[in-house]
């Protein structure tokens, strides 16, 4: 049983040492944010601020073999970095089991979820953790993640947590024919004639799944589930569940714009690598997700990463007509770092890679 907050002298021993998570600290019964979580003014959504008569476009991706397909998803790249898939031939049934299967592990007792704690983990490609960078943070997100990096089967099968090991392998690898397709469309307009294997490997190297669970938040306005910023993958591609909460932003760079979840669909999002290696081409929007008050809200985004030892930069094809390069080229773990060691901050990571 959970203890009362008033027994809690400190929540962030609570939340994050002891491996309660915030879905522990939810279940206390607390009625009010504690200080910890709550935003400066500035971070905070202001639903203002949010435009109901725009949205991210919905690609049908039932005609792979239509050139309108392709010409869809690098127009939405181009212009939101942003769009939802439907049809796209990853089975229902996978994207319901993953989901079970995140709300399964975050259902286990504090001391099950803390082995697999950065500092109980019997490996770094299995994290457990709260919010995004405590240590960093002057303010923590309301947020518990499980955080998957894939090496192979054999180590996911033996190391990943039992809750959800089958079913994660499962999703990624049902929507690896998807990332492919969806890059090879991506690339074509770059001028790149073949995704050979050199390519590959910096497309899509590597490969991270995290399950999010986002709990029910006390004065939600008052805090964000996850703050602004844009992810460092070369594609994000999302699971959302049915609460939503998930918003981009617009166009205009000063509003926001709600994804609203859509059965069966997966959120695609272009990352900081691909608007590096398409030399700003592609656009890696910043997006947030806000606290809810009265449902829990989980989701799994697959991120599809260069490996850590490969050299980003835009990519010789973009450049042979004679564009300028805006950005250097730099070694992918080092940007990473850089985008770990901070709290999130928006678009700053991107500034990094500038020349």
């Amino acid at each position: 049983m959970a203890p009362a907050i008033s027994d809690l002298r400190d929540i962030t021993d609570f939340v994050v040492t002891k491996g309660n998570g915030v879905k522990g600290l939810a279940e206390t019964g607390l009625v009010s944010l504690p200080k910890q979580y709550v935003q400066p003014l500035e971070e905070r959504m202001d639903m203002g601020k949010v435009v109901t008569e725009e949205s991210i476009p919905v690609i049908d991706m039932s005609k792979w073999d239509d050139p309108k397909v392709a010409d869809s998803i690098c127009d939405a790249a181009e212009k939101w970095g942003f769009f939802q898939i439907i049809n796209h031939d990853v089975p229902l049934e996978v994207l319901e089991n993953v989901k079970e299967a995140t709300h399964r592990f975050f259902g286990l007792r504090a001391e099950e979820k803390r082995k697999y704690s950065k500092e109980n983990s019997s490996t770094n490609n299995v994290r457990f953790g709260t919010s995004f960078s405590p240590q960093a943070e002057r303010s923590l997100e309301w947020k518990d993640y499980l955080s998957l990096f894939y090496v192979s089967e054999d180590e996911a099968s033996a190391l990943w947590p039992p809750q959800c090991k089958d079913q994660a392998l499962e999703y990624m690898k049902r929507s690896e024919p998807v990332i492919k397709r969806l890059l090879d469309a991506l690339t074509e307009r770059l001028n790149v004639k073949e995704i050979d294997k050199t390519k590959a490997s910096l497309l899509m190297g590597s490969k991270r799944i995290n399950l999010n669970y986002y709990p029910i938040c006390p004065n939600p306005e008052l805090t964000v589930g996850v703050g602004r910023h844009s992810d460092v993958s070369t594609l994000t591609i999302l699971l959302q569940d049915d609460i939503g909460g998930l918003y981009v932003r617009g166009i205009g760079g000063d509003n926001w714009v709600h994804v609203p979840p859509i059965t069966g669909s997966l959120v695609i999002n272009v990352g900081d690598a691909l608007q590096i290696m398409s030399n700003g081409r592609y656009k890696s929007i910043e997006h947030r997700v806000i606290a809810n008050g009265s449902k829990n809200r989980i989701s799994v985004p697959i991120f599809v990463n260069p490996r850590p030892n490969d050299i980003i930069g835009p990519l010789p094809e973009v450049l042979e007509s004679g564009e300028t390069p805006v950005y250097k080229q730099i070694l992918y773990s080092d940007y990473v770092k850089h985008f770990f060691k901070k709290a999130h901050d928006g678009k700053k990571t991107v500034d990094f890679a500038k020349i």
